[in-house]
C-alpha cells in the first residue's frame, strides 16, 4: 500500500498507469467495445481507403476494413505477445540468474557467458534470425523474442543474488539449517522481485515495440491478424493519401509502450529512493 500511494502520487506514473489499465480494458472487452468487430477478418472492398468519418471515426484500410476495429482489437493481440513473451523470459531468466548467482565456480561462469553472448548479439537482428529460420507467424514472433530478452532477467536477478547472498538474515537461515532452495525462492526471489517486476513492464513495452516491428518487416503477424506493426506496412504504398492508415495503429503502438515505460520508471523511483532524490 505504501508503494501504491507513492506511485500515486507521481503524475507522470500515473499516466503511465493510467494508459496500461485503459489498454487491459480494452483488451479484455475489444469484441463488444469494437464498432465491427467482424473487420478484424472480412474485407469489404467498396468502401475502402474512406477518410475518418461519424461512421468510421479512424477511416477504413486497404480492404475497406474498420481502422477502429482494428486497432482495438490488436490491442488484445498485442498484450497477449507481451505477456507471453515477459513470461516465457521469466521462466527462462530467472532460475540462472538465481544459480549463477548463488553459486560460484564453472556452472556460474557458464551460465554468465552464455546470457553475455544473447546480449552482445542485437536482439532485432537475432530475433530475425530466428523468424527467418522458422515459419513466419505471430508464434515464432514470440519465441523469438523470449529466446532474446530472458538475458536481461537473468542478469537482473544475477546481480540481485549477488548481492543478498552476503546478507545477515541469509546467514541466520542457512545457520539454522535452511535449504538452499527454501532460501532462494521463499527470501532471496521475494527480495528481488521489485528488480524483477520493474525489468519485466518496461520489458512489455519493448516486447510491444519488437513485436511491433517484427510484423512490419514481414516475421511477425500474418494477414488478415489486426496486427498494428504489420497495419503500418501494409499502409505504406497508400501514403500520403491515405495519411490515416499508419497514423491511428502507430499512435497506438506509441501510447501503450509509452504507458508502460512512464509505469517502469515510476516503479523504479519507487524501488530506488536514491534514484528519486536524484532526478528532482
Amino acid at each position: 500500500m505504501i508503494a501504491l500511494r507513492r506511485l500515486l502520487r507521481d503524475p507522470v506514473a500515473c499516466f503511465g498507469l493510467l494508459l496500461v489499465l485503459g489498454a487491459l480494458f480494452i483488451a479484455l472487452f475489444a469484441p463488444w467495445i469494437a464498432p465491427y468487430p467482424e473487420d478484424a477478418y472480412e474485407s469489404h472492398i467498396m468502401q475502402r481507403l474512406r477518410p475518418p468519418s461519424a461512421e468510421f471515426p479512424f477511416g477504413t484500410d486497404n480492404l475497406g476494413r474498420d481502422i477502429l476495429s482494428r486497432v482495438i482489437l490488436g490491442t488484445r493481440s498485442a498484450l497477449v505477445v507481451a505477456v507471453a513473451v515477459v513470461g516465457a523470459s521469466l521462466l527462462i531468466g530467472v532460475p540462472i540468474g538465481l544459480l549463477a548467482g548463488w553459486r560460484d565456480g564453472w556452472l556460474s561462469d557458464v551460465l554468465m557467458r552464455l546470457t553475455d553472448v544473447f546480449l552482445a548479439v542485437p536482439q532485432l537482428i537475432l530475433a530475425l534470425a530466428l523468424g527467418q529460420l522458422l515459419a513466419p507467424g505471430l508464434s515464432t514472433a514470440m519465441l523469438a523474442l523470449a529466446l532474446t530478452y530472458w538475458p536481461f532477467f537473468a542478469r537482473t536477478v544475477y546481480a540481485e543474488t549477488r548481492r543478498l547472498r552476503t546478507a545477515l538474515f541469509v546467514d541466520a537461515l542457512a545457520g539454522i539449517g535452511a535449504s538452499t532452495t527454501r532460501i532462494l525462492l521463499l527470501h532471496v526471489l521475494p527480495n528481488a522481485a521489485p528488480a524483477i517486476l520493474i525489468r519485466a513492464t518496461i520489458g512489455m513495452g519493448f516486447t510491444i515495440l519488437t513485436a511491433a516491428l517484427l510484423g512490419f518487416l514481414g516475421v511477425g503477424a500474418a494477414p488478415p491478424s489486426p496486427d498494428w506493426g504489420l497495419a503500418v506496412a501494409e499502409a505504406r504504398q497508400h501514403l500520403p493519401e491515405a495519411w490515416w492508415f499508419p497514423t491511428f495503429p502507430g499512435l497506438a503502438i506509441l501510447l501503450l509502450v509509452l504507458g508502460f515505460n512512464l509505469l517502469g520508471d515510476g516503479l523504479r523511483d519507487i524501488a530506488d529512493p536514491r534514484l528519486r532524490r536524484s532526478r528532482h
